[in-house]
């Protein structure tokens, strides 16, 4: 299946007004400047997005400004995802896949089925889906784990799974991916600070919050890499790590939207249960940003 998802994917946040509303302007605002910055595609109602926090009607209010903005300049994945597998195989079966070019499917969460169970429902997500399926692997949200044998098992059981965004955080679980996967098959960084190291070792990019608040930076780090500057490549990313360290002091997307307002894109507002960052950590945010001098 075509595959034309590598590179700089950015799960874009979703802004709200002081009124808790989607702030519409501040997300055309953040859309253009993540793609005159550079990314290579566009992650919609991701994690990141808060999505679990949006409704329904809310979130074709997103994609519609989204996909207005884009225009068609870089490629779109929409993230659909649950722990209810007959649930999530209809909710594909009814989506509107027109500006999409590839769906971002989360392990199922909370249930913790064995591999097996992965193994099946994704199987399942990958029969109904029309468009290439994205393993999502993020242990550290989900309380399960995708081990590489069954990522390796889906991506020889059926050509309709392209790629695994793998954020578990231990390289090691990537490099036996990467090592033993068909071709064709990528392997994407979940971690934006392990992005240098798993593009070295032949991975296909990363999927970023970080981009988000500084996308210029970001995503030169991620191209240089791509294109074996690594002396360059890892310049920028020991300018960027601790900025992007704190961004996840106290989870995500606290810190990115404090980021985001300290750049004066929004207002820093999440919906509950999650909260704006602590005032120590948005002045350290701030502070790092303007010492490093990211943009």
């Amino acid at each position: 299946m075509k595959n034309n998802i590598h590179g700089v994917g950015v799960a874009l946040v979703t802004p709200f007004d002081s009124q808790g509303q989607i702030d519409l302007k501040a997300l055309e605002t953040l859309v253009e400047r993540t793609i005159q910055g550079g990314v290579d595609y566009l992650v919609v109602l991701g994690t990141t997005a808060e999505t679990a926090t949006l409704t329904e009607a809310e979130k074709q209010t997103v994609i519609r400004c989204i996909t207005q903005v884009n225009a068609q300049r870089v490629p779109m994945v929409i993230g659909i995802g649950g722990n209810n597998t007959a649930a999530v195989a209809a909710q594909i079966q009814a989506f509107d896949f027109t500006p999409f070019e590839a769906v971002l499917s989360v392990t199922p969460y909370y249930n913790k089925p064995s591999q097996e169970g992965m193994f099946q429902h994704y199987l399942k997500i990958a029969e109904v889906s029309p468009v290439p399926v994205i393993l999502y692997n993020v242990p550290g949200r989900t309380g399960v784990n995708l081990q590489p044998q069954t990522v390796l098992r889906l991506a020889a059981a059926t050509d309709r799974i392209i790629a695994i965004k793998e954020a578990s955080g231990h390289l090691s679980q990537a490099s036996y991916i990467l090592r033993d996967r068909p071709e064709g098959f990528r392997v994407i960084s979940g971690d934006d600070n392990l992005a240098l190291p798993m593009v070295a070792l032949g991975g296909d990019g990363v999927i970023s919050v970080a981009a988000n608040a500084f996308p210029r930076m970001f995503c030169r780090m991620v191209h240089a890499s791509q294109q074996g500057k690594m002396a360059e490549a890892a310049q920028l990313h020991l300018r960027m790590m601790e900025t992007v360290d704190a961004l996840f002091a106290e989870g995500n997307p606290t810190g990115v939207k404090a980021a985001l307002a300290h750049y004066g894109l929004m207002e820093n507002r999440l919906r509950l249960p999650l909260v704006a960052a602590s005032d120590a950590l948005t002045r350290r945010i701030a502070d790092l940003i303007d010492r490093n001098e990211l943009e």
